[in-house]
């Protein structure tokens, strides 16, 4: 049963991987911390389950690893490609699991948790949350933003959000052998589709820019291209999610923003996973240390900016984007750029 605590140290609006790892930083270090979800549970969320090995693989414990893949299977309209590494470049997870994985550190640290309630209102540092037919008011000394790209925090601060991609995924059961990544701007534009093996299933799934192809289109060409590769798709089964990489910044102090509310995600794949986690690590830290520099978040918002930079000139036309995307395989073939620069990790 849901109780609510009139006041706390910290009070994070989100349990997705950035709220629940900073709620678990604050809490070891002995703050009052409470975080508030929405959804009836913690962990699902529209997501391929693709994580890194320079990220996270090293990070997350081996069980909840599905398959890992040190091949790389690329493919443009005129190049195919495959890039192979001795360790896994990339492995997938069942997110709803890294949830409640995260979930559960959190709680041990001493987190108070809270499903199925919604902030329905900020007022500096009061929040309204609402569960069932409950509403009553939290006082908090800060504020944490983890709502994703439609963040209620994110709004309260008047932060506009022009900078938004959406990803369409649709989960299969059936196996698939290959890690495939498929660029193919007269489908994707600036974008791309994917296929991610899993244990018993596949993602399959295609990400765009929001300005450059509306949500619409962009199902359309999935499916289209999904039949292409020997998969037919239930227009009913694909889920789709906003991706926000409109960085304006973390520190509204004493009010937040971190990972997909803050505008973290890249614009170019649209991985998020990371650079929510490390933003709510190097936050959590910033609030226990005023003085401290988020040397980490710095990083990130660095590796986004260069992601941005080759959206914006992939995006002007067609042809470009063709021509731009074409020479990035031709770089990684010549091992002139590794993968990994494709990466939001360091």
């Amino acid at each position: 049963m849901h109780t609510f605590p009139p006041e706390t140290d910290i009070l994070i609006i989100g349990a997705g991987p950035a709220g629940l790892a900073c709620a678990k930083v604050l809490a070891e270090n002995g703050l009052k911390v409470v975080v508030v979800e929405r959804k009836p549970s913690v962990g699902p969320k529209v997501c391929a389950g693709g994580i890194t090995y320079s990220g996270l693989i090293k990070h997350i414990p081996p069980e909840y690893i599905e398959k890992e893949f040190p091949e790389q299977h690329i493919f443009t309209p005129r190049q195919r490609l495959t890039v192979a590494e001795s360790a896994p470049i990339i492995a997938t997870i069942d997110r709803e699991q890294i949830g409640q994985w995260m979930k559960q550190q959190a709680l041990a640290s001493g987190a108070k948790i809270l499903t199925g309630a919604q902030a329905v209102q900020i007022d500096g540092q009061k929040v309204l949350v609402q569960h069932g037919k409950k509403t009553k008011p939290i006082s908090t000394n800060h504020l944490i933003g983890a709502d994703g790209a439609n963040s209620i925090v994110r709004r309260y601060l008047n932060i506009p959000t022009t900078k938004v991609g959406v990803g369409l995924n649709c989960f299969i059961p059936m196996q698939y052998e290959q890690m495939e990544w498929h660029l193919n701007p007269k489908l994707f534009n600036s974008g791309y589709a994917w296929i991610f093996p899993h244990r018993k299933s596949i993602s399959i799934g295609a990400y765009a820019e929001r300005s450059c192809m509306d949500t619409r289109t962009l199902k359309q060409n999935l499916i289209a291209w999904a039949t292409t590769r020997g998969i037919a798709i239930p227009q009913k089964a694909i889920r789709a999610g906003l991706v926000n990489f409109d960085y304006q910044g973390t520190s509204f102090n004493p009010l937040w923003l971190i990972g997909e509310a803050a505008g973290l995600a890249s614009g170019l794949t649209g991985e998020g996973i990371y650079p929510g986690i490390v933003s709510g690590q190097e936050v959590a830290r910033k609030i226990l240390d005023p003085s401290y520099s988020m040397p980490l978040l710095k990083t990130i918002v660095k590796k986004q900016h260069k992601h941005y930079t080759v959206l914006t000139l992939a995006k002007q036309t067609p042809r470009l984007c063709g021509i731009l995307m074409d020479l990035l395989v031709l770089l990684l073939r010549c091992k002139l750029i590794n993968f990994r620069t494709l990466e939001m990790a360091d």
